[in-house]
């Protein structure tokens, strides 16, 4: 799985778990995890938390891996000119 890749993934899907991607890929939720903050650092791809996907009143055993993350649209239609 390279960045491109991923990048890609999450554009297609609305909202993505992460377990759905780490099934996707075929890789560990850390290993995807890493690679998805990538894209949060550059403002790409926007997290929301388990916490805040559940409300943080069940007991889910995997809540982290259940962290959803989305495109965010409006950043990925600014467009940059430098001179």
């Amino acid at each position: 799985m390279i960045l491109k890749e991923l990048k890609e993934y999450v554009q297609s899907n609305p909202q993505v778990s992460l377990s759905d991607i780490a099934i996707h890929f075929d890789a560990e939720p850390e290993a995807v995890r890493g690679m998805l903050d990538f894209w949060i650092r550059k403002g790409k791809i926007k997290h929301f938390s388990s916490d805040n996907v559940c409300g943080g009143s069940c007991s889910c055993s995997q809540k982290n891996n259940n962290d959803l993350y989305e495109w965010n649209q409006q950043i990925a239609n600014i467009s940059i000119e430098i001179n």
